[in-house]
């Protein structure tokens, strides 16, 4: 059966789709791995062990193009498809902070290189690991990755990638890129990697002409902010009621995310900002999600001056991750701090959120600038 291709081929026919020829390819891709892995001995089977060490996994599948082209929405039909039970979908960031939690508990075992037996557990009970937005924007993710990979395609391990950037754009710029360069030959030489440009930005198209900055707060701009939601996750407005929340890690403790699904998180400016929090908040939500939708933003004045300062670092971690946001305040971003001392420390945000409501912001990829 060729389940992957004609999943997506229903798609276009039922016009949910447009035809595009880099997402039929990479379909055609998927489907090929997905009967690949089906057919292939399963781990432990009496074949894995006659081979006396894990065999060759099948290549790998590397999908990387422009914000809203289908990356994601090819590699749910992979892993909703294939039917091999030993498989699991994560997005980077997250598997990346159990590394290197996985990676400092075995450092106090000090028995060694912890990489090996990290590598090991990750890629037990596995044969295929998928991965959403892969972007390497630190250096403590950076060094690590070619031995961490490396060793777990050796336990038979295949992988599937999406990013907005190709292989080689990886942690651009970035310090001690030599070191790096290791895991950008190893992509290229375990995964097939596919470019998905087409002219069809699906995100963008979703949300239509409607404005990214709704003002006021009100029942009308928050139904209007709803709709957005749906849209862009297709999650059946019948079963709003259930609307999957999620916890984020942050520095040992959870941050809890009360709306959160294919990677689009809905915050009240009060739980975000009126509320105690630093930069390594504001941080894991940038690097976690595409879109943010902020709602309740009151004007901002030197009466509110803590939580007015934590909505600027908040910006600040918004913008250099390229997330997009929908927001609703009481107030357009030029007046939402009209008077009084800040307000002109205040207009860099404006024009920050000025700027993340233009064309050429909304047609960026997710991932900070490395």
């Amino acid at each position: 059966m060729t389940r992957v291709l004609e999943k997506y081929q229903s798609l276009v026919n039922a016009g949910e789709l447009r035809p595009d020829a880099d997402q039929a390819a990479a379909a055609r891709r998927l489907d090929h791995l997905a009967l690949e892995l089906e057919q292939g001995p399963r781990k432990g089977s009496v074949l894995w062990r006659l081979a006396r060490r894990a065999p060759e996994a099948p290549r790998g599948v590397y999908m990387w193009g422009g914000v809203g082209r289908g990356k994601s929405m090819l590699m749910d039909l992979l892993f909703a498809t294939v039917k091999i039970e030993r498989k699991r979908r994560v997005h980077f960031h997250e598997f990346m902070i159990e590394v290197h939690a996985r990676i400092a508990e075995e450092r106090k075992k000090e028995a060694g290189d912890p990489i090996p037996p990290v590598a090991k557990a990750l890629a037990e009970n596995l044969r295929l690991l998928a991965f959403d937005e892969m972007v390497i924007n630190n250096t403590a993710d950076a060094m690590i990755l070619s031995r961490l990979f490396t060793a777990m395609m050796d336990e038979g391990l295949t992988v599937v990638a999406t990013s907005n950037r190709p292989p080689d754009d990886l942690y651009k710029d970035g310090l001690q890129r030599d070191s790096f360069l290791p895991f950008i030959a190893l992509l290229k030489d375990k995964l097939d990697v596919l470019p998905l440009n087409g002219p069809t930005d699906y995100r963008r198209d979703r949300l239509g002409t409607m404005d990214m900055w709704l003002v006021p707060n009100s029942p009308a701009n928050t139904a209007t902010l709803s709709a957005a939601f749906f849209r862009l996750t297709d999650f059946s407005v019948e079963d709003r009621d259930h609307v999957p929340s999620e916890d984020l890690a942050v520095q040992g403790r959870m941050l809890h995310v009360p709306k959160a699904l294919k990677g689009v998180a809905v915050f009240s400016f009060k739980r975000l900002c009126g509320e105690a929090r630093g930069a390594s908040d504001y941080l894991a939500i940038a690097r976690r999600y595409h879109t943010v939708i902020l709602v309740g933003i009151p004007r901002l004045g030197p009466e509110n001056r803590n939580e007015a300062a934590r909505f600027v670092t908040l910006i600040d971690a918004l913008y250099e991750h390229k997330v997009k946001l929908l927001a609703m305040a009481d107030a357009a971003p030029i007046d939402l701090y009209a008077e009084g001392d800040g307000k002109f420390e205040f207009e860099r945000t404006v024009s920050r959120l000025m700027e993340m409501q233009s064309e050429d912001y909304l047609a960026q990829g997710h991932g900070s600038a490395t």
